[in-house]
């Protein structure tokens, strides 16, 4: 019997899409956007944060409604009672990047019946990325596929760790993942890194990403800075870029007088615990190590910044 689906958080669309399920979903959210055609979908989500602000107007925004204990999305009960999902996908890795499972118990309340499956997911590290597709595909009743995906996109990201030069050291890697107030990079990223080659010295595998101290970065002093803030596009990276330049000291940095500053799409590729984590690993490799790698992303999903 088919199924109706509705995903509320980008990575679990693209690990539905991924398994060729595309076609059974009925709805998202206002975050999912990949493949494209999802996008023709009803939207049943909302934020109740201005993501035109900037960097610290958001933590601002998001802190304000935190310490009021409000939600920072909505769930478009109306919407989601008419499309009658068998399954929806959730999350319950971060309150503050996509809509969570209390959002959307609290929208079912006790007016849905029969109740949908809701299945919720909470990923840190690259292994619960594989369990999640798995998850997600015995849901769906397609568990070959999952095995399938699996055994892909590890393979792709075996050919990248089994090509990284040998160094006797290794270069030294800070990942920023938000720019006013600085983060650091957690979860799976510093997996990321090290397969890629590098050596992260900020954020740990397998932890949330936790706030980033400049003096920290002034003291660890890293010869590549990447630049991933959670749900910025490429441009948008570009625009806030002055909220980190402007720090002081930040032209006695190694990474500045190398010209080793990257930007990157981060809401696209590192943020989303999905599939497209092999194409992440791949921009590293490609931003650590050009004379070894090139898979077509620069100038895409990632750049030289403009310091």
């Amino acid at each position: 019997m088919a199924l109706r689906v509705v995903s509320l958080l980008p990575s679990c669309t693209e690990i539905v899409c991924a398994l060729g399920w595309g076609h059974q979903l009925v709805g998202r959210s206002h975050e999912c956007d990949f493949p494209p055609e999802v996008r023709l979908l009803p939207c049943c989500t909302r934020s109740e944060i201005d993501s035109s602000a900037s960097s610290i107007e958001i933590d601002r925004q998001v802190k304000a409604r935190l310490q009021q204990a409000l939600s920072l999305y909505q769930v478009d009960v109306e919407q989601l009672r008419a499309l009658r999902p068998d399954v929806i996908l959730t999350q319950a890795q971060c309150e503050v990047c996509a809509v969570t499972l209390n959002d959307v118990e609290a929208a079912l309340g006790e007016t849905f019946n029969p109740k949908p499956k809701v299945v919720s997911l909470s990923p840190v590290k690259l292994d619960d990325l594989w369990n999640d597709i798995r998850t997600v595909a015995s849901v769906l009743g397609v568990v070959s596929q999952a095995q399938a995906i699996v055994h892909k996109l590890q393979g792709r990201m075996g050919q990248v760790a089994a090509r990284v030069p040998q160094m006797a050291q290794r270069p030294s890697v800070g990942c920023v993942e938000w720019l006013d107030p600085l983060m650091a990079a957690g979860n799976w990223v510093p997996e990321l890194v090290e397969l890629a080659g590098g050596l992260n010295l900020f954020g740990e595998a397998g932890r949330h990403s936790p706030w980033l101290n400049w003096e920290a970065v002034l003291e660890h002093d890293p010869e590549f800075l990447i630049v991933m803030p959670c749900g910025f596009d490429l441009e948008r990276t570009r625009r806030e870029l002055p909220a980190l330049t402007g720090r002081p000291d930040w032209s006695k940095l190694r990474a500045v007088r190398k010209d080793q500053v990257f930007v990157t799409d981060g809401n696209q590729y590192f943020n989303r615990p999905g599939p497209r984590l092999a194409d992440s690993l791949e921009i590293l490799a490609e931003i650590i190590h050009p004379k070894t790698f090139e898979f077509g992303h620069e100038g895409k999903a990632w750049s030289r910044a403009k310091t």
